[in-house]
């Protein structure tokens, strides 16, 4: 069985609205608004060389697509396998991008043989797939920022209990704290 990965840039109150671009009021917060640290971001080159395919919900797929594929850094991610939860994408024009219909299809993507999936952005899909009970772990970079506003990764209203284990963890000089986190079964 194949791990799902949700990995997010949030904000100490649980954001993740926006974080480089976006219609939220403070889009860009990761940069704007937090000095740079490269050690903080060191988790995404590795998450990216790990995975062997990426999981999108469509707005983020309509963000993404038009620009990655431009990016030497994502080099990985355009040459794997993508997939885009929708019910209403159509012929997706990103190399290597196929779509899926429902939550079922994801769990049986899990099922199947491969490497680990990758969740990037995606708020509403985080939420769908958790609430699912096919989270396997979570990536987070907690940004130290309270932004009041946004989508958040973890819906009060949706989201039941659930145990999580810290697996690892650092502080970076900007106040950036990296958590993984294995959701426990």
């Amino acid at each position: 069985m194949r791990q799902l990965i949700v990995t997010e840039f949030i904000t100490l109150d649980g954001v993740i609205d926006s974080p480089g671009n976006g219609p939220h009021p403070q889009a860009g917060w990761t940069f704007k608004r937090v000095e740079f640290d490269a050690a903080a971001y060191e988790i995404k080159g590795t998450e990216q060389l790990a995975a062997t395919a990426l999981l999108l919900g469509r707005v983020s797929y309509d963000e993404f697509a038009p620009v990655w594929p431009t990016m030497d850094e994502f080099a990985e991610y355009n040459a794997m396998p993508k997939y885009v939860v929708s019910t209403t994408l159509e012929n997706p024009e990103w190399n290597n991008t196929s779509v899926l219909r429902s939550l079922d299809e994801v769990a049986a993507l899990k099922e199947g043989e491969g490497g680990s999936i990758l969740v990037h952005g995606s708020a509403t899909l985080a939420q769908a797939l958790a609430a699912a009970g096919l989270v396997d772990r979570y990536h987070l970079l907690v940004f130290p920022l309270l932004l009041g506003s946004g989508k958040r990764l973890f819906d009060a209203a949706a989201t039941a209990v659930q145990k999580l284990d810290l697996v690892e963890h650092e502080v970076y000089s900007n106040g950036i704290v990296k958590a993984v986190y294995d959701v426990v079964r």
